[in-house]
């Protein structure tokens, strides 16, 4: 199901079930699994891998060079999932060599127009990027997250699972999982309590991350004895241990 009017290259590999659609351009190291939907006018360059039943919308641009003026043309790579939702006018770049070389994006993310992941992310399963969202280089986005209309996210900054960024947002320190944000520069609001509720969490486990937020975000307590506190309560939910372990990890700081 290649469209007379799209330009594949001999050279790139095409999965069963492939629909391309006219004025598509895809390059010759450019893989394209099972089932997967091109739309018209969109550009798969570079070393692109492309998994199973994702859907591209016209005038995308997936696999382009880093925006990194480090960048000399080694052959980084931009893998993509399965069961993605990529809109209009989205760009991935692929990764640097001064970082893992690739741009991972996982599976089941629903990604709307004008969304810019640069080189060298690392985006998790299950996420949302509203309209405009943009991610710098090197930035990690952990599953479930939800980033807000024209949010942006600084280089190299942590997103943790089931977090919440507003619309507008900017974030330029690391933002704990579960936390939602607001503002420029984003500062913390609570917790996402409905996005956990829609998740399958308890009541008791929402009670207890909201315990942990206080502890962290409230008590005005060093980061290192809220941790602890925090860690207590993640001996007997779970569900906490994730926040305990992200704020163990050094980064650019957290948003607090």
């Amino acid at each position: 199901m290649i469209h007379p009017a799209a330009i594949v290259h001999p050279g790139a590999k095409i999965g069963n079930g492939v629909e391309i659609g006219p004025y598509s351009v895809v390059g010759e190291h450019v893989e394209i699994g099972d089932g997967t939907w091109i739309g018209p006018h969109v550009v798969l360059e570079g070393h692109t891998r492309i998994g199973r039943e994702n859907r591209i919308f016209q005038f995308s641009s997936l696999g382009g060079e880093p925006q990194d003026k480090k960048y000399s043309g080694e052959p980084t790579r931009l893998e993509i999932g399965d069961r993605n939702t990529i809109r209009e006018y989205c760009t991935f770049s692929t990764g640097t060599a001064q970082d893992s070389s690739v741009t991972h994006v996982g599976n089941d993310n629903w990604i709307m127009a004008y969304v810019h992941i640069a080189h060298d992310c690392q985006v998790g399963n299950n996420t949302v990027f509203a309209n405009g969202a943009s991610l710098a280089g090197h930035a990690h986005i952990g599953d479930w997250a939800i980033l807000g209309g024209f949010s942006g996210v600084h280089q190299f900054v942590r997103v943790g699972a089931h977090s919440f960024i507003g619309a507008f947002a900017l974030l330029l320190q690391d933002l704990p999982p579960y936390v939602t944000v607001g503002g420029s520069p984003a500062a913390p609001h609570g917790i996402n309590s409905e996005g956990l509720r829609r998740r399958g969490f308890s009541t008791e486990a929402i009670a207890a991350i909201k315990r942990a937020y206080r502890i962290l975000y409230r008590k005005g307590l060093p980061l290192a004895e809220a941790r602890e506190q925090v860690i207590a309560i993640a001996a007997d939910y779970a569900e906490v241990r994730p926040l305990a372990d992200f704020i163990g990890v050094s980064g650019r700081g957290l948003v607090r």
